[in-house]
């Protein structure tokens, strides 16, 4: 039985890898969004978050629930989350549009607290895009497309000292391909090098 391909040509002509290539939101967002350079606290905090609450689900879940997450998390403003107190986890506990995860739902809040905590030394993008490495992953195959780094785990013990939760070496290598720190699009995709951050 031979390999899937790891690129499919869509009817526009354009080559992404199978999971971007079906369904429609994942098709946009990876046409968009995926892989782009977020650098502002706003941007940093809602990815981290989303990918905090992905943890063991699979992305389209978490892509089609965003905007049902945004207005339970007051648009992730972080100075709204970090003031929210037990009755909005009761609250959110409640909301059947989200996931409701009694323990990513206290991560977020900590994490929002620790973000505004982190502001008095440079912030959140700031030190998240501190663990950018010298070199980008370049895979040619899904298979290729490591799922953490030493990067990655150095970043995952560093937001731990700073007071942060749900964030393991493997989601914060998530963190790293969404926001664009490494470039993990695979070679001869129509969005490698798409960053500008990376050469393709």
């Amino acid at each position: 039985m031979s390999e899937p391909a790891a690129l499919i040509i869509g009817d526009d002509g354009l080559a992404r890898p199978s999971w971007a290539a079906s369904d429609e939101l994942l098709r946009n967002y990876y046409d968009t969004e995926w892989g782009m350079p977020v650098r502002d606290e706003h941007g940093v905090f809602e990815r981290l978050s989303l990918e905090a609450f992905q943890s063991g689900l699979s992305w389209a879940t978490i892509l089609r629930k965003r905007p049902a997450f945004r207005d339970a998390f007051a648009q992730f403003d972080p100075e709204k989350v970090a003031a929210f107190d037990e009755s909005d986890v009761t609250r959110l506990m409640a909301d059947a549009a989200i996931v409701r995860n009694n323990a990513k739902i206290r991560a977020a809040i900590k994490n929002a607290q620790a973000t505004i905590r982190l502001r008095d030394s440079g912030g959140l993008a700031e030190f998240v895009w501190s663990f950018q490495p010298s070199r980008t992953p370049r895979p040619k195959t899904p298979q290729d497309v490591p799922t953490r780094s030493p990067e990655s785990e150095a970043l995952a013990v560093a937001l731990r000292k700073q007071g942060f939760g749900f964030v393991g070496p493997t989601t914060m290598f998530a963190l790293m391909e969404a926001i664009g720190i490494v470039d993990t699009h695979l070679l001869g995709s129509h969005r490698r090098g798409s960053s500008g951050v990376w050469p393709a």
